[in-house]
C-alpha cells in the first residue's frame, strides 16, 4: 500500500516506491495491539483504510520508517498545518512537501545526509529514480556504506546483526533495527554517540516508559522525551557540564533550536574538540596521528566516536606507542611463510626463460635454505613481467637446493661443491650476465609489487646514475632502510632504522652513500670497469658500501627508490653467527681504504642524519615551501599554482620539502601521486610543530617560501623565534592574491562587513584610504621576507603602493591541452572551483548564478544543467544549490580531461575576486569556451567576444543572454575556443614561469 506523492518524473513514480512511503500491515498491528479492538468498535475489517480514517488522527505511524508522533513535536510549521486542516496528519505532510527537506524519523536527518553527501542534489536523484535522501540511503546507502546519521552506525548494526543474526532480516540493517525489541535494541550500541545499556541502568524510569510501551528503546526515548537536558547520553558526556563550559551554545539551545547541548555537541563540539565532561581534552586527543588519521579517513565520525571506541576496547589507543612486534616471532613467520611455497612450486616451475635481450641479470647467491630462496625467486617473479636474465650460485648447498633445476626453469645455475662464500659468488655470475643492469638479490627477501620495475625506472632516469637502492622493511614491519649513511669512522647507518616504513622521511627518492645489496641494481658496464667486488672483502660484509663508494668516485651517483619496496629477513642468508666480527675487521678495512672519501662525510652521530641522508651536490639548494595544506590540485583556491611551483623548483633541481600548517587530513598513500618523487612531503607536521621542526633542521634550508600572505602572519612569532635555525636562509612571501580590493568589492556586493553587520557607504576618497588600511594590515609581515612575489602586474603595483619595492610577479603554469569532443557532441555547463568555505567567491558565485541567472536560461532547453565541480569542505552546506533542478553538484574530480570533454560553455559567474582567475585559464586550456564576469576578464587581460564572452556581475540577465548565446552558436564557439587556446599559451608557457621562478630565487639567495 503505498500513498500519493509529487514527485517530478511519472515514469519514476510508476517504476519504483520508497520504502518510506507505503503501509506495512503486519508491522502496524503489532505496533497498535489496540488496533484490533477499534477496527471492530468502528466497524473496519481493513486495517488500512482503518489507518486512513482512524489511525492517522490518533497519531500513528503508517510504517517503521515515519514517526509521527515525533514529526509534529520536531516541526511547528507542520503542526499549525494539522490544526488548519491543510493535512489530515503529519505522514501526509510529509508526502506532500516535507519529504524535499524534513527528517521523517530521529534516527534520519535529510538535510544532514545531503549535506554530507554533496552530489545527492535534486537533479541526481531525480534522474536516478530516488524521490529524496531518505529513499536513496533506505535503497542504496545503507548498502554502499553511506552514513545515515550520527546515531546511526552500519558497522555497529553489522557487528549487532552477527550476535542477532535471527533479528535481521533482508530488508535491512535499520529497518530490522527500527522493530527489534527492546532487550535486543538495548543490548548493544548502535552509535558511540549513544550507550543504551548504561543508559537505563542509570536512568530506572526509562525502563519503566519502555515497558509500558511508551518508547521503543532507550534511543527513542533519549532522542525525543519532553526534557532533552535532563538526561546523559552515556558515561562520556555530561550535559550540565558541557553547558557550563560551553556557554557560547546556550541561546542556540531550546524553543526551535537546538534540543540540547548534546545535539550541539554531537554537529559540531565533538569535531572542534570541544571538551564532552570533566577531565577529558578532546582537542588534545583530536591531534594525537592515529586519532587524526582514523577520521579524516572515516573510521569514525569524529575525535569523540574514537574516544568512546577505543573506551570499549575497539579502537587501537591512541598516542601510547603500541609494543613492537617481537622481531624473532616475524622472522620464524617470515621462513614459515617460506615454507608454504614448497608444495606450490612442486606442481608448476617459476619460468626465468629468456627470449632475446634481458632487462636485467639477477645474481643470486644460495647456500640451502631452498624455502627462502623459492619465496624470494617467486616474488621477484610474480612482481615482474619482463624478460629477467636469472643466476643462481649454489654455494655449496646440501638440502633441496641441489635440485633447483627441478623447480626453477630458464636459469643459470653454477654450483660448487663448497661453500665460496657470497662476494666470489657475484663476482663469479657477472661474468654471465648479458643484461644492461645487474640486480643483486638475497634469497632472504620479498619483494613488494613493482619493485624492481620501479627501480630500472630509476636507473635509467638520468645517465649518471650508477645504483639504485631500495627500501627495505625489516620482518617485524620497522625499516632497516631508506638508503644508507655511511660516516666520517666508516660505520655504516641504515636511514630511519627501527621506523615507520611510511615515513614522509623515508618516502621521497634522493642521491644517497650507499644500499644494501640484499637488493642493489646497478648497470653492468660500470660494474665490469669496477671488477665487481672487492675481493679484500670476501666472504661479505662491507663488500657492496665499498662497491658504492668506488662507484661514486668514479661520478657515478647512488639513488634511493622508495618505491622499490623489500621486506628483508636480516641475517636470514648467512645468520648471526661469526657476523660480527666479519663486520668488525671489514669496517677498519674500508676505513683505511677510503680515508679521503671519509673526511667528507659526517660524523658518527644520530643527529647528523638528516645532514647525511642525501649526497648533497654542492649546486643544490634546498626549499622548505609552507602552505596553509599540501598543495592537491584538486583543492583548487592556489593551490595548483603551488603545486606547480613545487614541480617547477623539482625541476630546476631543488630539493623541496613541503610543510603544511595544518595537519593534512588526507591519508598519506594519496597525496604523492600529485608530485614528483623527489619531493618530501611533511604530512605529518602542522603549525604546532614547525618550532621543534626548525630546530632538528637547524642550517638545513637556504630558501624558506610561504605561501600565502596570511601564513606569514601567523608564523611570524615563530620564524622570528627560530631565526637562528634558518641562518643564511633567503626568504620569500607568495602573496598567492592580494586580498584587499577583493575584500572591498566583497562588502560592496553583499552589502556586509566580514562580521555580518552592514557594510558603510563609502564616497570614493574613502575607498581609496579604505584600501590602504587593508593593504597595510595584510602585508604587515611582508617585511620578514628577501622577496614578495605577486601573481600579476596589478596586485604587485598595490603591493609597491603599500611600500614594498622589492616586488617580483609569477603567475601561472600550463600546457593547453584542449579535449577532442566536438561542440555537436557536448551539452550542460560546467563550473570547476574549490569551496572552502561559504564566504568564499565561488560559493558567492554559484549562489548568484543559480537564484538569479538559471531563471533566465529560457532559450535552453530544460534538460541542460549546470554541473558544480570541485573539492567542498565538509563544512560548506551545498544543499541550497543542489535542490534546483538544472543543477548537478560532481564534487571532486580527478580526470579533468574527461571532465572537460563533455560540456559545451564553461561559466565563471565571480562577483568579487583577486589575483589572477586560475579556471578561466584552465578552461581555454581544455578547449571549453566560456562566459565571464568583467571583473574576471579585466584580471585576465583577455578581450569580450574575441577570447570569451563577458557580463557586468550586477546583471544576470546579461550574463544569462550572453550563456545561450554561446551554447546555441557553434561558428561562435569555435571561434572563441581557438582564440582563448592562443592567449592561455602564450600567458602561461611554462617555460617562462620556470624562468621566472629561477629569478625569483635567485634573487631571495643573494
Amino acid at each position: 500500500m503505498t500513498f500519493a506523492l509529487s514527485v517530478p518524473d511519472a515514469k519514476t513514480r510508476e517504476e519504483h516506491r520508497p520504502l518510506w512511503m507505503g503501509f506495512e500491515r503486519e508491522w502496524y498491528e503489532l505496533r497498535y495491539p489496540d488496533v484490533a479492538e477499534l477496527m471492530v468498535q468502528h466497524g473496519y475489517e481493513d486495517s488500512y483504510l482503518f489507518y486512513e480514517e482512524v489511525g492517522c488522527h490518533r497519531g500513528h505511524s503508517p510504517n517503521r520508517y515515519f514517526d509521527e508522533i515525533w514529526y509534529k513535536q520536531a516541526y511547528p510549521e507542520v503542526r499549525r498545518g494539522l490544526l488548519e486542516r491543510r493535512w489530515k496528519s503529519g505522514f501526509a505532510h510529509y508526502c506532500d512537501v516535507g519529504y524535499t527537506h524534513l527528517a521523517p524519523h530521529w534516527l534520519f536527518d535529510e538535510a544532514a545526509y545531503r549535506r554530507r553527501y554533496v552530489t545527492l542534489t535534486d537533479h541526481y536523484l531525480a534522474q536516478r529514480g530516488f524521490y529524496n535522501g531518505y529513499d536513496h540511503y533506505l535503497s542504496y546507502g545503507e548498502q554502499h556504506g553511506f552514513v545515515a546519521g550520527p546515531f546511526c552506525d552500519v558497522r555497529l548494526l553489522r557487528a549487532m546483526a552477527h550476535r542477532y543474526g535471527e533479528w535481521f532480516g533482508p530488508e535491512g540493517l535499520l529497518a530490522s533495527w527500527l522493530v527489534l525489541p527492546a532487550h535486543i535494541a538495548d543490548a548493544a550500541p548502535a552509535s558511540w554517540y549513544f550507550d543504551p545499556a548504561w543508559y537505563v541502568q542509570t536512568y530506572p524510569q526509562v525502563q519503566e516508559a519502555i515497558a509500558a510501551g511508551d518508547y521503543g528503546n532507550a534511543l527513542h526515548h533519549y532522542l525525543t522525551n519532553p526534557t532533552p537536558e535532563a538526561f546523559n547520553p552515556s558515561p562520556w558526556f555530561d550535559e550540565a557540564y558541557y553547558r557550563e563550559t560551553s556557554p557560547d551554545i546556550l541561546p542556540s539551545l531550546g524553543g526551535e533550536g537546538l534540543r540540547n547541548g548534546y545535539e550541539h555537541f554531537v554537529r559540531f563540539g565533538a569535531h572542534e574538540g570541544r571538551s564532552p565532561i570533566e577531565g577529558v581534552d578532546l582537542r588534545r586527543y583530536k591531534q594525537l596521528p592515529l586519532v587524526w588519521f582514523d577520521c579524516d579517513g572515516g573510521v569514525f565520525d569524529s575525535p569523540f566516536a574514537r574516544f568512546v571506541a577505543e573506551k570499549n576496547g575497539q579502537a587501537t589507543a591512541a598516542g601510547i606507542d603500541e609494543p613492537a612486534l617481537v622481531e624473532d616471532q616475524t622472522r620464524q613467520l617470515f621462513r614459515d611463510e617460506a615454507a608454504l611455497y614448497l608444495p606450490l612450486l612442486a606442481r608448476q616451475k617459476l619460468d626465468f626463460r629468456v627470449r632475446g635481450v634481458p632487462d636485467v641479470s639477477v645474481i643470486m647467491v644460495v647456500h640451502d635454505q631452498i624455502d627462502l630462496t623459492l619465496q624470494a625467486l617467486a616474488s621477484l617473479r610474480g612482481g615482474y613481467k619482463g624478460a629477467i636474465e636469472l643466476i643462481l650460485v649454489d654455494s655449496g648447498s646440501r638440502d633441496e637446493t641441489t635440485g633447483l633445476e627441478d623447480l626453477v626453469e630458464g636459469a643459470i645455475i653454477l654450483r660448487h661443491k663448497v661453500n665460496i662464500g657470497y662476494l666470489l659468488g657475484c663476482n663469479e655470475a657477472l661474468a654471465h650476465v648479458t643484461a644492461p643492469a645487474v640486480l643483486y638479490l638475497n634469497n632472504d627477501v620479498r619483494l613488494y609489487p613493482e619493485a624492481l620495475h620501479h627501480a630500472l625506472r630509476r636507473l635509467y632516469r638520468a645517465e649518471t646514475t650508477g645504483a639504485v637502492a631500495a627500501r627495505l622493511v625489516r620482518t617485524n614491519m620497522q625499516l632497516q632502510e631508506a638508503g644508507s649513511i655511511i660516516w666520517r669512522d666508516g660505520a655504516t647507518y641504515g636511514y630511519r632504522r627501527q621506523d615507520d616504513p611510511n615515513t614522509p622521511e623515508a618516502s621521497f627518492t634522493r642521491d644517497v652513500d650507499y644500499g644494501s645489496a640484499a637488493f642493489l641494481l646497478v648497470k653492468t658496464g660500470l660494474l665490469r670497469r669496477l671488477g665487481g667486488y672487492d675481493t679484500r672483502y670476501w666472504p661479505a660484509y662491507f663488500e657492496d658500501t665499498d662497491l658504492c663508494v668506488r662507484l661514486q668516485k668514479i661520478g657515478a651517483r647512488i639513488v634511493y627508490e622508495p618505491l622499490a619496496m623489500v621486506e628483508h629477513l636480516e641475517f636470514g642468508s648467512s645468520g648471526q653467527s661469526g657476523s660480527h666480527k666479519l663486520i668488525q675487521r671489514h669496517w677498519k678495512v674500508f676505513a683505511q681504504q677510503h680515508l679521503e672519501f671519509l673526511r667528507h662525510q659526517q660524523p658518527q652521530h644520530i643527529r647528523n642524519a638528516l645532514l647525511g641522508r642525501e649526497r648533497r651536490r654542492p649546486e643544490r639548494q634546498r626549499v622548505l615551501l609552507i602552505e596553509d595544506r599540501i598543495p592537491l590540485r584538486g583543492l583548487g583556491s592556489g593551490y595548483v599554482r603551488s603545486n606547480d611551483i613545487v614541480r617547477a623548483l623539482v625541476a630546476l633541481d631543488y630539493h623541496v620539502t613541503v610543510f603544511p600548517v595544518m595537519r593534512e587530513q588526507l591519508p598519506a598513500f594519496l597525496l604523492y601521486r600529485d608530485f614528483p618523487e623527489e619531493v618530501e612531503l611533511a604530512f605529518d607536521q602542522d603549525m604546532s610543530t614547525l618550532p621543534a621542526f626548525l630546530e632538528e633542521r637547524a642550517g638545513y634550508y637556504d630558501l624558506l617560501w610561504v605561501g600565502r600572505t596570511h601564513n606569514m602572519a601567523r608564523l611570524l612569532p615563530v620564524l622570528n623565534e627560530a631565526s637562528r635555525f634558518l641562518t643564511h636562509c633567503g626568504s620569500v612571501m607568495d602573496t598567492e592574491v592580494v586580498a584587499a580590493p577583493r575584500a572591498l568589492l566583497q562588502q560592496a556586493v553583499t552589502g556586509l562587513l566580514p562580521d555580518g553587520t552592514p557594510a558603510p557607504t563609502r564616497t570614493a576618497e574613502e575607498q581609496e584610504h579604505a584600501l590602504d588600511a587593508l593593504l597595510a594590515e595584510e602585508l604587515q609581515s611582508a617585511h620578514y621576507c628577501r622577496q614578495i612575489i605577486a601573481v600579476t602586474e596589478h596586485d604587485a603595483r598595490l603591493i609597491q603602493r603599500a611600500g614594498y619595492v622589492n616586488v617580483m610577479v609569477l603567475g601561472h603554469s600550463m600546457v593547453p591541452a584542449p579535449t577532442p569532443r566536438p561542440y555537436a557532441e557536448r551539452r550542460d555547463i560546467l563550473f570547476l572551483g574549490a569551496f572552502h568555505n561559504v564566504q568564499s567567491p565561488n560559493y558567492d558565485s554559484m549562489m548568484w548564478f543559480v537564484e538569479e541567472v538559471l531563471p533566465y536560461l529560457n532559450a535552453l532547453p530544460d534538460d541542460v544543467c549546470l554541473h558544480i565541480a570541485g573539492y567542498v569542505h565538509p563544512s560548506v552546506d551545498m544543499t541550497a544549490l543542489g535542490q534546483h533542478h538544472r543543477v548537478e553538484i560532481l564534487g571532486a574530480v580527478d580526470d579533468l580531461a574527461t571532465l572537460f570533454d563533455r560540456y559545451r560553455v564553461f561559466v565563471a559567474p565571480t562577483r568579487f575576486a583577486g589575483g589572477l582567475p586560475f579556471k578561466v585559464q584552465e578552461a581555454a586550456a581544455r578547449g571549453v569556451p566560456m562566459v565571464v564576469t568583467e571583473i574576471l576578464r579585466e584580471e585576465v587581460g583577455w578581450d569580450a567576444g574575441d577570447t570569451l564572452l563577458s557580463a557586468p556581475a550586477e546583471d544576470p540577465r546579461a550574463f544569462a543572454s550572453e550563456v545561450e548565446r554561446l551554447y546555441n552558436d557553434e561558428a561562435l564557439w569555435q571561434r572563441l575556443r581557438q582564440s582563448a587556446l592562443k592567449a592561455v599559451q602564450k600567458d602561461t608557457d611554462p617555460e617562462h614561469f620556470r624562468q621566472g621562478l629561477q629569478q625569483i630565487v635567485k634573487a631571495s639567495l643573494n
